[in-house]
């Protein structure tokens, strides 16, 4: 995290801890508007990996709103709205 917000690779980092790694999508790479489909990664996934971002930067997200979600760039501007509000408290 920087202080901007939670980065690519911090969500990077996470989808690795809570699903691992396609072998054949490298995560490395500018992955951003790809879907979490094409990066091997399911709702049950996205889900965990979110959880994980709540735990770790003590955010209140909504898993309506992350199921719609479909790709790191939406993703991650989600998680820093959330990480927005949590520092207006």
């Amino acid at each position: 995290m920087t202080d901007d917000g939670i980065t690519l690779p911090d969500l990077v980092t996470a989808l690795r801890e809570c699903a691992g790694e396609d072998e054949n999508v490298d995560l490395g790479g500018d992955i951003g508007d790809r879907t979490f489909t094409d990066l091997g990664y399911d709702s049950i996934a996205l889900l965990e990996t979110s959880a994980r971002m709540a735990d770790r930067f003590g955010l209140d997200l909504d898993d309506d709103v992350l199921t719609g979600l479909e790709t790191p760039t939406e993703l991650l501007r989600y998680l820093n709205e959330a990480f927005t509000k949590a520092g207006e408290v």
